[in-house]
């Protein structure tokens, strides 16, 4: 029989890769760059935890998915064979696109099209602890990749502040760390709920 698909392994992946980038996110702003090179660093770094976070949702779906066909069924009402192989499971996700969703709200309703409310990936996802510093991450991440007006509105309504860009924001009083904690912690709750 194959190997289920590990979502703790995901799960302490992101944590990992959270941790370099909090430790990028350090050298850089330590570092002699100029303040406009340390603006577009930070950006660099916040688009590359929101695209390590859309892997962690990722994995952890089809994880999700590949431990326990029967949570798929109960979503969809169609009877789905006890073992499907990682790529099957991703292909249900995905289809033949990339997988993506809008804001934390998106990620919960995303969520939700595969597995039960009271499953751990969506408790975890909708907690309020979460909400903040994932609406935060995305308004900002869509600010800092298309510097559109109705991006950089988004970002003011997420942060409350006025800025001129999304780094400028982030490289100020360790407030890129006010995201990657939570998502970390985010992480660690998913690797205590998974089975494998």
């Amino acid at each position: 029989m194959p190997r289920k698909k590990s979502v703790k392994g995901a799960a302490r992946a992101f944590q990992a890769r959270v941790d370099a980038l909090d430790a990028l996110y350090d050298a850089v702003l330590a570092s002699p760059l100029s303040d406009q090179q340390i603006t577009w660093a930070v950006e660099a770094g916040l688009i590359k935890l929101s695209a390590h976070f859309e892997q962690l949702v990722l994995h952890a779906l089809v994880g999700a998915i590949n431990n326990d066909t029967t949570l798929l069924t109960s979503t969809t009402g169609v009877a789905f064979p006890k073992h499907l192989t990682d790529e099957v499971c991703e292909f249900l996700v995905v289809g033949s696109e990339y997988f993506d969703f809008r804001g934390r709200d998106g990620l919960i309703k995303k969520l939700k099209d595969y597995l039960p409310a009271t499953h751990y990936l969506v408790v975890a996802a909708s907690r309020p602890a979460y909400r903040q510093p994932l609406e935060r991450m995305f308004a900002l991440r869509n600010f800092a990749a298309h510097e559109s007006p109705k991006s950089k509105a988004k970002a003011r309504e997420s942060t409350g502040a006025n800025m001129s860009a999304a780094g400028a924001w982030l490289k100020r009083q360790g407030r890129f760390k006010d995201i990657t904690g939570p998502l970390r912690r985010l992480a660690a709750e998913i690797e205590a709920g998974a089975p494998y």
